[in-house]
């Protein structure tokens, strides 16, 4: 998929289409209704699953003129998961 947008967006730039691509950790979900109640706490630095509305707000973004100047860009969305994994309490949850 990173390669695809990548490719998209150097073959399509001089359309002015942008090509983004938006890539979510865990989020709650039906499908991941079992993993959270098998989880005491995400070992993600931000310590719990993101929502729904956490990844359409970045869709959102990315669909926005706010963003006319992003293209070919990965937008992780993942709680930091991709920042490595944490075991240590959380200072402070939300």
């Amino acid at each position: 998929m990173r390669g695809l947008t990548k490719a998209a967006a150097l073959d399509l730039g001089k359309y002015g289409i942008r090509v983004n691509s938006a890539h979510p950790g865990t989020i709650r979900t039906p499908m991941t209704a079992n993993l959270e109640q098998e989880m005491e706490e995400p070992m993600v630095a931000m310590h719990r699953i993101g929502e729904p509305e956490e990844v359409s707000g970045a869709v959102l973004f990315l669909a926005s003129d706010d963003s006319s100047f992003s293209s070919g860009a990965e937008f992780i969305v993942d709680g930091g998961e991709t920042a490595g994994l944490v075991s240590e309490t959380p200072i402070r949850q939300r």
